[in-house]
């Protein structure tokens, strides 16, 4: 399997988690690598993963793999 990288502009790290957001709801949620590439999702490296910010009043869900 070919490795993901980090969707942010500039950025060829590899991917480590996947973003995704509810806007009705005003979440974001962030949990392990999708399986899949989904093109409504973001790939996130590590630094990117925890430089996240949303805008304020949202939420932010970090799901945490069960295979640390």
């Amino acid at each position: 399997m070919r490795e993901r990288q980090c969707s942010k502009v500039g950025c060829a790290r590899e991917a480590v988690t996947t973003l995704t957001y509810d806007y009705s709801d005003q979440m974001a949620v962030v949990g392990p690598l999708g399986a899949a590439n989904d093109p409504h999702a973001h790939d996130l490296c590590l630094i990117h993963t925890d430089r996240l910010s949303v805008p304020k009043g949202w939420t932010v869900i970090r799901h945490e793999s069960l295979l640390s």
